[in-house]
């Protein structure tokens, strides 16, 4: 794709102006608002309001060469309207973010703007700290420097735990915390995000690999893999049937 020449003398709206046309070429062009806010991250965000098409987009790309601009005004107005994005468009921004120098930048706003909450560590029915231990004996020789560890202050319906590299933190779902979950599944998520440090993400071009090929080896070395494999898709099923029914039963008291 040829990048248009245009945009090496054009302002951000300007940009955004031209995109519009390209992704909307039959709808009146609407007033353009472009603002750089100070985010924790490189999200950025698009709206139609009263008529007018405002941008808000991190500071952190306010710097960012002009065709890196327009790939992110290709990527949130087509989002916008719901319309196809180009591959190459994606793949222009994708690999603008994994370059080692921005991936610094990310990661030092992050830790300095961005605040993580989270639960003490030592739940209702299982003690993360105590686990982290056992598992670190168990399979890392007692030789992983504990993280912060901590539970989410919501359950989660998708996401069972995580590992926030900036702020150096294992958290689990707090619907982990229940007798309902079964102590090998607690121990699975855990090791799981504990691999998370020994394999840090890799960055190949446009492509992020979170989960190595070395990381899902390791993995199938939890004792009782393919049970626990089991018990989390058993777990997550039941989550979402509850919710489900849960909504259900909400719809049916608000019509009444």
């Amino acid at each position: 794709m040829q990048i248009e020449t245009a945009l090496f003398f054009e302002s951000v709206e300007q940009i955004y102006e031209r995109v519009f046309r390209a992704v909307k070429p039959r709808t009146p062009l609407p007033r353009i608002t472009v603002r750089f806010r100070r985010y924790a991250n490189a999200n950025s965000r698009i709206r139609l309001e009263n008529g007018d098409l405002r941008a808000d987009i991190s500071d952190l790309l306010q710097d960012a060469p002009a065709p890196i601009q327009e790939a992110l005004a290709f990527i949130l107005i087509s989002k916008l309207y719901r319309k196809p994005l180009a591959a190459a468009i994606a793949a222009r921004y994708r690999r603008y973010l994994n370059r080692s120098d921005v991936r610094r930048a990310l990661h030092s706003a992050k830790k300095e703007r961005g605040r993580k909450s989270y639960r003490d560590p030592r739940g209702r029915v299982y003690d993360l700290c105590a686990i982290f231990e056992e598992l670190n004996f168990q399979y890392f020789n007692g030789l992983m420097a504990c993280p912060e560890l901590g539970w989410s202050l919501r359950p989660s319906q998708t996401t069972l735990g995580h590992y926030d590299p900036s702020h150096h933190v294992i958290v689990l779902s707090v619907a982990l915390d229940s007798v309902e979950a079964p102590e090998l599944l607690v121990k699975y998520v855990m090791f799981h995000e504990m691999l998370h440090l020994k394999f840090p993400t890799e960055h190949r071009g446009a492509r992020r690999c979170v989960h190595t090929k070395a990381f899902k080896l390791t993995e199938r070395e939890f004792q009782d893999y393919k049970e626990a494999i089991t018990i989390m898709r058993r777990f997550a099923d039941s989550r979402s049937r509850e919710k489900r029914e849960g909504s259900a039963r909400d719809q049916t008291v608000s019509v009444a």
